[in-house]
């Protein structure tokens, strides 16, 4: 690698694997000798994780999408500016389990029509952009089984029902066609291990 790191983001409706993925293409890069930080959205710093609190637990409606996503736009900076870039500026490989993508789903398109507000915000706060974007594709009803099976207290967004996750896997699919050089639609519905030999291919590819 070069001195600057390569900063991963996976992506994906509620349910669709991105943490299992993440750790295992953590564990993939480190046996292959890299040095590799795992952070998450939102949180990923003491201060955004305080923020991730606020906006994934309480009622569906507690917060409007507007106010949503200057608290998301707030963590992000923070986590960057803790986490992120200080990573990448000692040439490791991070991988962070959602990122911008998401608030342009789930505040900016799917509970109302706020994509530029959320694309303002970032071009204004958030310095860098990531250089891989792993999209995991599944389908709805099987990811929203799969979360709400979880049953922890950070199902918000499961709440809000299948309507809302379908039109948030359309939503991925076509940031996909918007930006398919950093942007790489896996399916999600192959065995986790293929899964994983799909994402460790894509990102083999960036690193040589």
């Amino acid at each position: 690698m070069t001195n600057q790191g390569i900063f991963i983001t996976f992506e994906g409706i509620d349910g669709s694997g991105k943490s299992t993925q993440t750790k295992l293409l953590e564990n993939a890069l480190l046996d292959l000798g890299y040095d590799v930080v795992m952070t998450r959205e939102p949180g990923g710093s003491v201060g955004a994780e305080e923020i991730r609190a606020l906006v994934l637990q309480g009622d569906p409606e507690r917060w409007s999408a507007e106010t949503e996503i200057l608290l998301f736009t707030a963590a992000r900076r923070d986590h960057m500016e803790r986490t992120v870039l200080p990573a990448l500026e000692a040439g490791k490989i991070v991988i962070c389990d959602r990122f911008a993508d998401s608030t342009r789903m789930y505040q900016g398109l799917s509970r109302g029509d706020l994509r530029a507000l959320v694309d303002q915000l970032h071009d204004l706060m958030i310095p860098k952009d990531p250089d891989i974007t792993i999209l995991i594709d599944m389908d709805p009803t099987v990811g929203l089984s799969r979360a709400k099976g979880r049953e922890t207290v950070e199902e918000r967004f499961e709440d809000f029902g299948l309507g809302f996750q379908q039109k948030m896997r359309d939503g991925f699919l076509k940031l996909a066609h918007e930006d398919p050089n950093r942007i790489k639609v896996v399916d999600g519905q192959n065995t986790p291990d293929a899964v994983a030999k799909s994402i460790l291919d894509i990102v083999k590819a960036a690193l040589v």
